[in-house]
């Protein structure tokens, strides 16, 4: 019997790594309230 989560690292990068997050507004309202760090 397979398990529940199958990771898969690209599936992943492009649902939510840093280009999928440039995107949308998330970096940029990170960057307004000064955020050291933006990503992980």
């Amino acid at each position: 019997m397979k398990r529940t989560y199958q990771p898969n690292n690209r599936k992943k990068a492009k649902r939510l790594g840093f280009f999928a997050r440039k995107k949308t507004n998330v970096l940029n309202r990170r960057r307004r309230k000064g955020r050291k760090k933006l990503c992980a």
